[in-house]
Order: structure tokens, then sequence, then C-alpha cells
């Protein structure tokens, strides 16, 4: 038994602000039902606690570092300058959230 709920689904989705229908809902439930059943057979390998956790997926994975140079920004008049509505140093943009 899946330990998500469509009224869990829901609940997140509100959060989110989004609504979804009873096709996605149930969507996402088999998406969750797939990912809990990948966990179980992960869960299941033998001494699996004992791996040491990856920082990257590619086992030669290098990267090298350049020196943090301090360089002279723009104006801030001439970086505001193709902003639609500005007031004082920062652009103004429409409200999303109620």
């Amino acid at each position: 038994m899946s330990k998500f709920t469509k009224e869990m689904v829901d609940s997140y989705a509100s959060k989110l602000l989004i609504g979804l229908t009873e096709e996605e809902n149930k969507r996402v439930l088999d998406e969750f039902e797939a990912i809990d059943k990948s966990i179980d057979i992960i869960n299941k390998i033998p001494n699996i606690n004992k791996v040491e956790p990856m920082t990257h997926a590619l086992d030669d994975f290098s990267y090298q570092l350049r020196e943090d140079v301090a360089t002279p920004s723009i104006p801030i008049n001439e970086a505001l300058r193709n902003a639609g509505r500005v007031e004082g140093r920062e652009i103004e943009v429409p409200k999303v959230v109620e």
C-alpha cells in the first residue's frame, strides 16, 4: 500500500498554488508509488548504509577553480536603464501571490 494518498497530493498541490485534475492527481500518485518501490529495492541492498555518498556521478570528475578577481561593476543607472518600472535602485514587478 502506498504511503501517499490523494488527499496528501491535493494538499501539497494547494500549498504550491497549483490545481490538479483527478487525472493529474492519479498520475502523481502513480509516480510516487514507482519512486517508493525503487527506494524499497535500494533499501534492501545488503550493507547499503556503509556506502559512501557520492559528490558527483562521474568517477573522473575534476574541476579547476579560477582566481577570484574583483572587477568594477556597471553603474546602477546603466543596469536599470532597460528595466520596465524602477523604484529607487530596485526593479518593480507585478505582485504574483496574494
